[in-house]
């Protein structure tokens, strides 16, 4: 450690983490389903950055490279309690069958305790979500009653389960697609809106102003407008509560991060992109809906201009013909296959093409970025942080950011969470400069 440098005070990770989930659905199962399996086997929680990935410190010769969860002060998985919201599923056990991500097998030794989650009736709005018909939802018709009936779930949860903090990420559907309105322009707007019954309110953003009003950080895994307005991150400020936003980055996406900055590191031009899905569990017939998906078309299509510059580098990706496409098909369920075809270009501009397959599991990709957002979200709050958690973009297609926009080259995102843990805990950042 450097003599100059301080670490930050953070508060221990004592007693009991509430981890409450809107929407306990594939994701959000196939999450407690895997923490239990972790805890009752011992299995490495493969996909978890948190878990298993190392941090080094300092230069190599010095050979410090420590796990992070040994590194910097994050809730055990055996602390880790889960509750939320569905408006369909009773329990995280019917849920996890309903979404046949995990096997019987895998299911059964832990039936009784995935069955003791159980869902809490949701606030639901069917303009949002059109395919789905809610069954398990608030009888408050009110929007402010719908508000204070979250923040006493919230509160009822915490004492209930003995928690000694609380975190939210949103597993639910993506909703309809909407642009920020008057009512979003401030808390005092958004409030009134609330008593209003507002129509450019939507059921994420009740949950967002109940989760910030109870103290509880929020990362938001799809791509609504939850977070990213001015009443929330105003909101998140004065309440001092962390959060980030949003969509988590699972298939295409985290192929995009992957493939674009290779392509641009080697100076080699873009002329296409075109990507399509095909899809078949929950969120896919959610996205089926032409409204839904262009709320995801709009995560993902920010990505490659972000990444690729094309105001920097004009005569290389400055007319690039992006298409994104997901395709609803029930037999797949939640193996999730994405397709890619880039058009490239390299010396003297001779034509040449990637193709990419990519057989994903969607929850299974999913489920390990909830645990970590979770875990880092607590240590954010413990560590003093509110407002935007700019690095963790690491997890997000559309990653919320300050007034200089989101960095989405996922190499970047990895160096920026790693420099802001070691910042944290008293160590340099690491910049690969030095000889060794």
């Amino acid at each position: 450690m450097n003599d100059d440098s301080n670490p930050r005070p953070i508060r221990p990770a004592s007693g009991r983490l509430g981890v409450l989930l809107p929407g306990l659905g594939a994701v959000a199962s196939t999450l407690i389903a895997g923490v239990m399996k972790t805890r009752m086997t011992g299995e490495t929680p493969i996909g978890s950055v948190s878990q298993t990935a190392h941090i080094r410190l300092g230069t190599r010769e010095e050979g410090r490279n420590p796990l992070i969860r040994e590194f910097v002060p994050l809730a055990e998985l055996d602390d880790l309690v889960f509750g939320g919201w569905d408006p369909l599923s009773p329990n995280a056990l019917e849920a996890a069958r309903t979404a046949d991500v995990m096997s019987e097998q895998d299911l059964a030794p832990l039936s009784s305790e995935l069955e003791g989650v159980v869902a809490m009736d949701a606030v639901f709005d069917q303009r949002w979500v059109s395919r789905i018909d809610g069954v398990r939802v608030k009888s408050e018709t009110e929007m402010a009653d719908q508000a204070e009936a979250l923040m006493a779930d919230i509160e009822r949860f915490r004492t209930e389960n003995d928690c000694d903090r609380l975190v939210m990420v949103w597993c639910a559907s993506t909703e309809a697609y909407q642009e920020p309105s008057d009512v979003h322009r401030s808390i005092d707007a958004f409030e009134a809106g609330l008593k209003a019954n507002d129509a450019n309110i939507s059921p994420s953003q009740i949950y967002a102003y109940a989760a910030l009003m109870s103290g509880v950080p929020l990362a938001n895994g799809a791509p609504n407008l939850t977070l990213d307005l001015p009443c929330m991150v105003e909101l998140a400020e004065r309440e001092g509560v962390p959060i980030a936003g949003k969509d988590f980055k699972t298939g295409q996406t985290l192929m995009k991060t992957l493939i674009s900055p290779g392509l641009k590191a080697r100076m080699l031009g873009v002329r296409g992109w075109y990507s399509t899905n095909i899809l078949g569990n929950r969120d896919g017939m959610v996205l089926d809906a032409p409204e839904n998906f262009q709320t995801k078309e709009s995560s993902k299509l920010g990505v490659l201009d972000t990444i690729l510059q094309p105001d920097v580098y004009p005569e290389l990706y400055g007319d690039i013909e992006h298409k994104v496409r997901i395709d609803y098909y029930p037999p797949r369920g939640d193996d999730k296959e994405g397709w890619d075809n880039i058009d490239i270009f390299g010396w003297l501009g001779y034509p040449m093409q990637v193709k990419i397959n990519f057989l994903c599991r969607d929850s299974i990709l999913a489920a390990p970025i909830v645990l970590d957002l979770a875990l880092f979200m607590d240590l954010a709050a413990r560590a003093g942080e509110s407002g935007i958690q700019e690095w963790l973009s690491f997890y997000f297609k559309a990653p919320q950011s300050g007034p200089a926009g989101p960095e989405h080259d996922i190499f970047i995102q990895q160096t920026k969470l790693k420099n802001t843990l070691r910042e944290w805990m008293g160590e340099q950042p690491v910049t690969h400069s030095e000889a060794g």
